[in-house]
């Protein structure tokens, strides 16, 4: 079963032959990892796309964190990283209602402690993607860390390190209406 199938996609058929060539080339390649390598780096996009939708969409500015840490923390080459993240963009805006908590507890089953830590900072990222990490996005990274089996003090650890980026530090409140 290849990559594109496991997620539940097939390749796009209005592509032209280069690009289909080039597709072609780059899922072979994720179809020759390991399956629970290529089960892995599929939830670990899945589950930063979480974030990223937790606000009205997902912004090119997400999306290119989000390959970005991929190729960091999951050791793709770019080209394959961009593939996963669409996959996974894909899968999270058609299904991620129903399929968050499952993808994530299964991410979780999965991992060492190490790569959630590595997850909880990624997600931080794609959420200060666009310079300010909104109340919305933090409480889905705080629920987030909360499935994958981490503590509290490793959520407030990550945060910290975000803090500049939070809007809850930035916006002022509304001026009293009162005389």
């Amino acid at each position: 079963m290849s990559i594109l199938e496991r997620l539940g996609l097939r390749p796009v058929a209005s592509a032209g032959a280069a690009e289909r060539d080039t597709i072609r080339r780059i899922v072979d390649a994720l179809d020759r990892l390991p399956p629970e390598r290529a089960r892995y780096l599929a939830g670990f996009a899945f589950v930063l796309s979480r974030v990223a939708r937790a606000e009205a969409g997902i912004t090119s500015d997400e999306t290119r964190t989000m390959e970005q840490r991929l190729v960091e923390h999951g050791g793709l080459p770019a080209e394959q990283a961009i593939v996963v993240v669409q996959m996974a963009k894909t899968q999270s805006l058609l299904f991620g209602g129903t399929d968050d908590y499952s993808v994530t507890k299964e991410l979780a089953r999965g991992a060492t402690r190490e790569q959630k830590l590595a997850l909880l900072e990624c997600l931080f990222a794609v959420s200060a993607a666009d310079g300010s990490i909104r109340v919305v996005e933090e409480n889905v990274v705080r629920q987030i860390t909360d499935e994958i089996g981490l503590d509290h003090s490793d959520f407030v650890a990550a945060r910290a390190r975000y803090r500049d980026q939070r809007a809850v530090h930035r916006e002022s409140p509304a001026p009293d209406d009162a005389p």
